[in-house]
């Protein structure tokens, strides 16, 4: 990507369901599980829009910094569950891990994949599949946020499901 990371550090980033649109670097747009979805990189990180949800992981500012190691909602027909974890790796085991999210994403269709300059390990995805649940199913998506200048590695997942 030509754009420089507006979000340098995992601790930059926030959380909110209740965002519109912030302007993208990437977009996918894809139908999974029967739910139109939009993946959308943003200089700050990731949007997934799907069906009643619009959740935003980014640098926001004026916003509480942190992500929530676990957040529930229950929306109309919906429940809705996000998770959220980071590591901090050595040099090697970093690119090493990188190399990984690369090798999981682009074996994952419904994908969007940034890599920012600087460094080929510096890079934002998002991958999404269907899921099957007790009732009608959902889907669920997962992102990936790099930082090699600090060897960190957020990870999310986030599972959509019909009630």
């Amino acid at each position: 990507m030509d754009a420089p990371y507006l979000d340098t550090d995992a601790d930059q980033l926030c959380f909110s369901l209740d965002l519109d649109e912030r302007p993208a670097l990437a977009e996918h747009a894809t139908t999974v599980g029967g739910l139109d979805v939009r993946l959308r990189l943003l200089g700050a990180s990731h949007q997934v829009f799907a069906g009643p949800v619009r959740e935003t992981v980014a640098c926001l500012l004026g916003s509480v910094k942190g992500l929530p190691g676990t957040f529930t909602r229950q929306l109309p027909g919906w429940s809705y569950d996000f998770t959220a974890d980071t590591r901090r790796l050595d040099p090697a085991s970093f690119s090493e891990a990188v190399a990984g999210i690369r090798r999981e994403v682009a074996a994952n269709p419904d994908n969007l994949c940034g890599i920012f300059p600087g460094s080929p390990d510096a890079l934002t995805a998002v991958v999404v599949e269907s899921a099957d649940g007790p009732h009608r199913g959902g889907l669920f998506w997962r992102t990936w946020h790099t930082y090699p200048q600090h060897g960190q590695i957020v990870s999310t997942y986030t599972r959509l499901e019909a009630r």
